[in-house]
């Protein structure tokens, strides 16, 4: 099974956080991509940028609105992603539970209903 692990936690600048806490984060970041991929379950991971750079696109009565910065607004964004592949949901949160952001942020784990690969769609219809 596929799972996206959506990683949000508290956004700080490099300057908030300091040289050797940027440095620590990004060795564990790094540690944690090695070992999903040293298993073999690992299938991509996205470090995104702040949400200061994002732009939201909605689309209401016909018009599109667009907005600089994030749409939600709260202390936690989404700050990166992990897509993996393991047999079962307890496999999981057991890798997710090993996120370095889980012990200041939260680790959603969201299954792959389908996706796009190779000019195709594969999978199943989402559960609603």
């Amino acid at each position: 099974m596929r799972y996206t692990l959506l990683l949000q936690y508290p956004e700080m600048t490099a300057a908030e956080l300091g040289d050797e806490a940027l440095a620590d984060g990004m060795r564990a970041f790094a540690a944690y991509a090695e070992a999903l991929d040293a298993a073999g379950v690992l299938r991509s991971a996205e470090v995104l940028h702040p949400s200061s750079m994002t732009t939201t696109v909605r689309r209401r009565d016909g018009e599109l609105l667009v907005q600089d910065g994030p749409f939600a607004d709260t202390k936690e964004q989404l700050g990166g992603t992990f897509v993996i592949e393991v047999d079962d949901l307890d496999t999981a949160i057991d890798w997710a539970g090993k996120a370095p952001a889980a012990p200041w942020g939260a680790v959603e784990i969201r299954p792959t209903a389908t996706r796009f690969v190779d000019g195709a769609w594969s999978g199943t219809t989402p559960v609603q």
